[in-house]
């Protein structure tokens, strides 16, 4: 039978905040990368399209395990933001810091085939008329890649909500504290007597991903029916 208790409702409401987070914070980033590997050239473009996708290709645990040895107590990282009273590891930051760094090269690749699709002669025409670098970048590359960042920005927040592996490693599974979704369902699943529950959380996790899926796809179709 579909029930929630207020744990239930706690680990949706973190989930929630950690995917919101994790979208805003690798926008800006995301961008930048996505411009650079698209629009620059320099040495050592290739080593970077090697680090942003590397996420993608790493068990979620080695890099939660990374994130662990960056920002722990004895990190380099970690042991800076610990002079500055400052702690990560183990709270909801270090959640939203997970979902980031693995949902990182989702939103980059859709940035860059947004990017990749304007036309060069709308930059050329631009920079011709005498349009300075930024003006380029905020007239012309940042609307014509909106479709792009919305599509890597709901992909990102799907991939978030669902992130498992590297949030154990660096948040832990500490109930209304740092237990999202995936955590509250991996416990559940753990327990024969609670196989509902997770079905109910299951069913969440779904309803969820379905709603994004939908509103991405609905946001896709106007800004081509537009174009």
């Amino acid at each position: 039978m579909f029930s929630l208790t207020s744990a239930d409702i706690d680990a949706i409401r973190l989930s929630s905040q950690v995917a919101v987070a994790a979208t805003l914070l690798s926008l800006p980033f995301a961008f930048v990368a996505a411009y650079l590997i698209t629009f620059v050239k320099f040495r050592g473009k290739l080593l970077l399209e090697v680090l942003v996708n590397l996420p993608l290709t790493l068990p979620p645990v080695v890099v939660g395990y990374l994130l662990l040895l960056l920002l722990g107590r004895n990190g380099w990282l970690g042991s800076l933001l610990d002079t500055m009273g400052i702690r990560i590891i183990f709270t909801l930051k270090a959640a939203m810091i997970a979902s980031a760094v693995v949902g990182f090269p989702l939103m980059v690749r859709s940035l860059r085939i947004g990017m990749e699709s304007i036309d060069p002669q709308l930059i050329r025409a631009s920079r011709t008329l005498g349009a300075r670098w930024y003006d380029t970048l905020l007239t012309v590359i940042l609307p014509l890649s909106l479709p792009g960042l919305l599509a890597g920005s709901s992909l990102m927040f799907a991939r978030s909500l669902g992130e498992f592996g590297a949030t154990i490693i660096v948040a832990g599974n500490i109930p209304g504290v740092t237990q999202t979704l995936p955590l509250a369902i991996y416990e559940y699943a753990s327990s024969p007597s609670s196989e509902d529950m997770a079905l109910s959380l299951c069913l969440v996790s779904v309803v969820l991903s379905l709603a994004v899926l939908a509103l991405h796809e609905l946001i896709r179709k106007k800004l081509t029916w537009k174009s």
